[in-house]
């Protein structure tokens, strides 16, 4: 696999094309997790270090935030789950235990498909495993044109 940004977005387009990570529950837990202990992070360093330099000398460090033996943690649990939860998105995804996939999943009362976001990702995704082993896969049969072009003029 090759290093850097290209390489990560290669892995990242093709992880999603043959595991449809985005709609897996526990990539949504583990990204609103991450997220969310990082806005808590922010919001509680924010928090602490105002009150900090409040009570603090200029001989001290305002980011002496641990004493030996205090009973106060110093970890987010919400980032905790957030990494918990993205490990396990992804570790599910090796027994290709993979995210829902909707197919054609809103229709009308006559019968005719209405598409969604979740549509438009299930094309993407056919068309991103189509290509990146051109070799190996044969194209999907819902992207194939309905009668093919004549080939004898």
């Amino acid at each position: 696999m090759p290093l850097g940004i290209s390489g990560t977005f290669n892995f990242m387009i093709v992880f999603q094309a043959e595991h449809n990570i985005l709609m897996h529950p526990f990539h949504m837990l583990g990204v609103a997790g991450v997220f969310g202990g990082s806005l808590f992070s922010a919001m509680h360093g924010s928090l602490v270090t105002s009150s900090l330099i409040r009570e603090t000398t200029e001989n001290e460090s305002a980011n002496e935030g641990y004493r030996f033996g205090q009973e106060e943690e110093t970890y987010n649990i919400v980032a905790a789950h957030g990494i918990g939860f993205t490990a396990l998105g992804i570790s599910t995804m090796a027994f290709n235990l993979n995210g829902f996939n909707f197919n054609q999943s809103v229709v009308d009362s006559q019968g005719r498909v209405i598409n969604t976001w979740a549509d438009i990702i299930n094309r993407a995704n056919l068309g991103m495993e189509v290509m990146h082993e051109r070799n190996a896969h044969n194209f999907p049969l819902d992207l194939v044109a309905i009668e093919a072009p004549s080939t004898n003029g």
